[in-house]
């Protein structure tokens, strides 16, 4: 099964094989996107409503991009899909509908019925892995835990490198 969520910001493939490229900085004057790997940009459309947008006729997955605001400050897109060079690098368009989600039918737990576990896997463990996990999923069934909500498994540079850290607020 094929699942996306359209957004109407970010960064978007088209059936044309273009791409929809959105940001909203309404204390922009001017927003330019910028491709790393040739340096080619494009000035993007100034919009109502602080929002800039550029269409490209050419785009594919594994494209990275910047935002330039104002002719200065190099950004990520922050409703980016992928930043495979961590959260201050370019951002990456993904194809969404690229995978195939097997789980159709799987209607999951009814919310009155979660007892919700939120687990660092770098922490439950000595080891601190997926397969170390697997080890312990008994001790969470004797609690009572009904669902596991895990942490972000990847960190990143700076301060705040749980893997969620806030980026353009």
């Amino acid at each position: 099964m094929k699942r996306w969520h359209e957004m109407p910001f970010g960064a978007a493939l088209t059936a044309t094989g273009g791409a929809s490229c959105r940001l909203r900085a309404p204390g922009a004057q001017h927003v330019d996107l910028v491709l790393p790997a040739d340096g080619r940009e494009w000035a993007m459309q100034r919009l109502a409503g602080g929002w800039f947008e550029v269409k490209l006729e050419s785009a594919a997955p594994g494209l990275r991009y910047f935002y330039r605001i104002d002719g200065t400050t190099l950004v990520p897109d922050p409703a980016s899909r992928c930043n495979p060079d961590d959260v201050h690098g370019a951002s990456e368009m993904i194809d969404p509908q690229a995978f195939d989600w097997p789980d159709f039918d799987w209607r999951g737990r009814l919310w009155y019925e979660a007892d919700i576990y939120e687990l660092h896997l770098g922490q439950f463990t000595p080891v601190g892995s997926f397969i170390a996990t697997l080890d312990r999923l008994a001790d969470l069934m004797t609690l009572g835990v009904t669902v596991i909500e895990l942490m972000p498994v990847v960190d990143f540079s700076g301060r705040r490198g749980w893997g969620y850290g806030g980026v353009l607020l």
